[in-house]
Order: structure tokens, then sequence, then C-alpha cells
């Protein structure tokens, strides 16, 4: 079927940021292709879901709802989703690169016999050849590669969180179908006992509307206090390059990137970053890019809006002197 399907992932009732930010690139791809796009639920009570997954694009809901779809299990979800690929046959399924992505996605790929790129940066379609382009970086992050399955399907990727943004439109309808999926002879190998959720600091960068970022130009571990200031000054987190966090001068939580977090807030700011590539495939969404780096030929500046070449231990002082000034 010419379907478009966005694995609609939720935990406790409550739908995954990644799943809609899909659905609403999905609502590009299906323009592109005059496919239909479809989320696959997998849930206790999944039709309470649909009005949202609609709102972000889907035009049709498939849902399967069951005891054991109440948290993830990977042998439970991935024996549903392929069950529900082999009866409707879409042409392309999308899941996020979470935790529960990046496990189920590979499963399904594999009891399929078909092909998944993971953590995709980029997705569009081939009108001409009905091919999914999927962009991801490649050779730790020196170049950008762009595959594609030409020959199997379903086409199938992982992309990572705040790749795309979100795109919701009020009042929007759809159709739901029930799956009558039953995985009641699906054996339970794994257990959950208990669930904890992470404990961390302030290094909440997935949601944070402002990020003060520091690389290796920061000179130390001691450059993270002027990078805390500004990022207090605009009432925002802290975020890292992976040099930094390599060297041991700040926690990995705060690590912005394709080996760490990808990021898409209003304001991102990036001081004594120089840009690698690998450092953008996390932060080049963001709304707008501020970069303070004395090299004026700094790759971050290919993607900065407002760039400043100097020194930072001079420049950030003013800007935070500024922004005390404003706010008295």
């Amino acid at each position: 079927m010419n379907e478009i399907w966005v694995f609609a992932e939720q935990r406790d009732g409550a739908l995954q940021n990644v799943s809609l930010e899909l659905l609403s690139k999905g609502r590009e791809l299906a323009a592109q292709s005059g496919y239909t796009l479809c989320a696959l639920l997998l849930s206790e009570n999944g039709e309470a879901l649909a009005p949202e997954l609609f709102a972000y694009g889907a035009s049709k809901v498939y849902v399967a709802d069951s005891p054991r779809f109440a948290y993830s299990q990977n042998d439970w979800f991935g024996e549903a989703v392929c069950r529900a690929v082999r009866e409707q046959k879409p042409e392309i399924l999308l899941f996020g690169a979470t935790s529960v992505g990046r496990s189920l996605a590979p499963t399904v790929a594999a009891a399929l016999h078909t092909g998944l790129t993971a953590d995709c940066t980029g997705l569009e379609f081939d009108s001409e050849k009905k091919i999914l382009l999927q962009t991801r970086p490649a050779f730790g992050g020196n170049i950008m590669a762009t595959i594609t399955c030409e020959n199997h399907r379903p086409q199938m990727s992982t992309v990572r969180a705040n790749v795309f943004k979100r795109t919701r439109v009020d009042g929007a309808s759809g159709t739901i179908v029930r799956l009558g999926i039953d995985i009641s002879d699906v054996p339970e190998r794994m257990h959950r006992v208990s669930a904890t959720k992470e404990a961390g600091d302030d290094a909440n960068l997935a949601e944070a509307k402002v990020i003060v970022s520091g690389g290796r130009g920061i000179g130390g571990p001691e450059g993270f206090g002027l990078v805390r200031k500004l990022a207090d000054a605009l009432g925002g987190s802290v975020g890292a390059s992976r040099a930094t966090v390599d060297a041991g001068w700040i926690s990995p939580l705060h690590q912005v990137g394709q080996t760490g977090k990808t990021v898409c807030p209003k304001l991102y700011v990036a001081l004594g970053i120089s840009g690698a590539i690998q450092h953008l495939a996390g932060m080049q969404s963001s709304d707008t890019i501020v970069a303070v780096n004395k090299d004026p030929s700094a790759p971050i500046f290919e993607v900065a809006d407002i760039g400043i070449v100097g020194d930072l231990n001079e420049v950030v002082p003013e800007i935070v002197r500024a922004l005390e000034a404003r706010r008295a």
C-alpha cells in the first residue's frame, strides 16, 4: 500500500515528541510522494491518543490495543509491528531514534528482511524513483551519506529527536483502523521488574529554549563558569562539544552533537566551538544560532545567524553586562 507509517511511541500514556516531529516531516513526504501518512500505535488505550496524531498530520491511525502494550517490551512490540506490516504492506516505516526505537527498528528490519538507516538527520522523497532518501552522518561524522533501499520494503529509518520541527493543525481529523493483532502466543522472555527515571543534573537540553554551549576554545573546565554565567543571564541551559566532554571538563549529559544530544532551541549560542560536522548535526536546526570564536574561518560561522569574531573572555562578559543592565 502507498502509505508512510510513523511508529507512534508512547510512554505512560503520553506520546513522545519525536513521533510528533516525524509526523510533521511525514506530512512533507506524503505531499512529495502522494502517499498517505499513517501512524502505528501500540497501546493499552490507543484510541484516546489518536486525536493528537491527527493534529500532527496522520490521515489514518492504525491501533492495536493490548495490556501487553502498556510499556515497551521488544519481543512483543517487534512481533506486533511485523504482523501489522505484513498485513498492510506500507512503503515506508519511520521510528524515533530513542532507546525504544533503536532496539525495536533493527528487530523489525531483520525479521522483515529489509534495510534500515539509523540516526538519520534528513529525509526526502525521490518522486522519480519512488524511493526515500535517508541522510545521516557517516565515517565518524566526517561526511553526510544519503542511503536508499531500492529493492526491499518497507524502507525503514530511525530519526533522532529535535531534527524536525513539530507543526500542529488543530481540529484535524482522520480514520482509526483497529488491527486484530493477537500476540498472546509470543513468549515473555523478558520481564520488567521496575522502572526508574535517570537521575541527572540541570542538562535538560532536549526541551531547553535557550542553550549556551562551550567548546575547546573556552580553554579548560574553568571556562564553563563563563558559559554558565551567560546561560543564567539568558535563562538557558549549558551545552558542550564532544571535545570538552572527552577531556573531562564537563559531564556527558551536556554533550550536543552526533554522539550526544540533538537539540532545537529558539536560541543556540556556541562559545569557542569550531563547528565540526559532528557538532552541527546536533544543533543546526536551532531557530537562531549565535557563534563567538576568535578564528574568522571557523566552520561554525557558515551556519550562524550572528557571528562574533573575538576573544570570548572579552565578548561574553560584555554580553552578560548588557543583559543585566537591560533587566535592571
